[in-house]
């Protein structure tokens, strides 16, 4: 069965904490929040790891949630399975899916399987578990392949699925061998056809490295065997280096055009501005007007979109893995404004469009052409001037992000303070988009 690519593509993401997220930590504190996080545009929440942590060689005072002692318990923590199950039962009742994080590379150091199956881990010379990323001293590694590992990992998936989840979040899926994954998805999908895959694709560093020392490591290109979506590592240094103003914004637009090059015609990938690995884009920028406006072009970009929560109270801090860090949620100051991007978003058919890019500075312009009508979107990425170049003709435009109508006179746009505008044009400006010269070279 064909899944469908417009709403996979035009997918919104919302990550959750559940140790952070509300005042008791909890599932039910998740629950209260649901009406909310799908006012917000939401489909999918991805519930980071809800598994017991592992005591022994744990960081910070309770440990991170990627370090688990057993794959099929709830941690205690968090309520029962009877409350995971609820949320399950509450987030179906708002059309909300539930997305559950799997951790496949590795466990913590006192996991359940170490004593029943020492042959499931890596062993040094010693005979003892150890992990093949000395800094994630908290865990010890999984040994892939091996078929009684594989028998397990896949029967623990389908335990879930049966219990109704929507979708896994796959921790470092890259560097865990793909046969695993195409037969997992085959045997999760004979039950639950219209599963939602996300692959936690890794560095294109982290990949050379692993291979230089003989390990596993998959290209974004070759999971989509497997995935539904990857993640946008592989660009992520260049767009961070673009959002600190470390390289030019075209450098990030070449690779947004390199990637449709490279990988299956309909791969999506999964766009964020912030997660829990990573900082957030209100601390990333220089100010606040380049932040909203990096966050306004990454949900207009081409591919899914991902929310970390406490991203719409304009938060600037990242929750620690390993404490009690709650989220301040203040009075939500951007919850309507992403709401109505993300409408913007799925209101379009832009999976019948295609994305084109005609400036890269002062602003990004760029714009979703298809054959009926075109959404032409500025972004003040730079935040350098009120007035902007542009290649709209003069004349009066309403912004459908704000309700406003901004001018364009002379060739440049008054952006009245605002950090992103979207018009709908029935034409598109009368100039060519950025010509992007990638892997060409002309002998004259």
């Amino acid at each position: 069965m064909q899944k469908n690519k417009k709403i996979l593509n035009q997918l919104i993401l919302y990550e959750v904490y559940v140790r952070n997220h509300g005042p008791n930590g909890t599932f039910e504190d998740v629950i209260r929040d649901l009406g909310r996080i799908k006012a917000l545009g939401v489909d999918v929440i991805w519930l980071m790891p809800i598994h017991p942590i592992g005591e022994r060689k744990k960081k910070g005072t309770l440990g991170c949630p990627y370090s688990i002692r057993d794959y099929r318990k709830i941690n205690p923590e968090y309520g029962t399975l009877y409350d995971f199950q609820e949320l399950i039962k509450e987030a179906h009742r708002r059309d909300l899916k539930i997305m559950m994080d799997i951790v496949f590379n590795h466990t913590a150091h006192d996991s359940i399987l170490i004593d029943r199956y020492p042959e499931f881990f890596h062993l040094n010379e010693d005979g003892q578990p150890f992990t093949t990323v000395p800094a994630w001293s908290d865990v010890i590694d999984l040994k892939h392949p091996n078929q009684g590992l594989r028998n397990y990992l896949i029967d623990t998936l389908i335990y879930w699925v049966e219990m109704g989840v929507d979708g896994f979040r796959c921790d470092v899926a890259s560097i865990i061998p793909l046969s695993f994954w195409i037969e997992a998805k085959r045997k999760v999908e004979a039950i639950n056809p219209d599963f939602i895959w996300l692959a936690e694709s890794v560095h294109a560093a982290f990949v050379i490295d692993r291979r230089k020392h003989g390990l596993i490591a998959h290209a974004d290109s070759e999971l989509y065997q497997a995935f539904d979506l990857t993640y946008d590592y592989d660009i992520w240094p260049i767009w961070q280096a673009a959002v600190l103003k470390k390289l030019p914004v075209r450098r990030y637009l070449e690779m947004l055009v390199f990637q449709n090059a490279i990988y299956p015609a309909d791969a999506i990938k999964m766009r964020c501005v912030e997660n829990h690995d990573n900082p957030r884009i209100m601390a990333l920028a220089h100010d606040e007007i380049s932040a909203r406006a990096w966050t306004a072009f990454e949900i207009f970009n081409q591919g899914a979109f991902l929310i970390y929560a406490g991203q719409e109270s304009s938060s600037k801090h990242t929750p620690s893995l390993f404490d009690v860090d709650k989220i301040v949620w203040g009075d939500y100051a951007l919850q309507d404004w992403l709401r109505r991007l993300i409408e913007i978003k799925k209101s379009h058919n832009l999976i019948d469009a295609h994305l084109e890019f005609y400036s890269s500075e002062p602003a990004i312009q760029a714009a979703w052409e298809s054959k009926s009508n075109s959404l032409f979107g500025i972004f003040n990425v730079n935040a350098t001037s009120e007035s902007i170049p542009t290649k709209l003709l003069d004349g009066d435009y309403l912004d459908i992000i704000s309700g406003k109508q901004i001018t364009a006179k002379d060739g440049r746009l008054i952006m009245g303070g605002q950090s992103a505008v979207i018009f709908e044009l029935d034409s598109l400006p009368h100039t060519q988009s950025i010509a992007f010269d990638l892997l060409s070279f002309e002998i004259n």
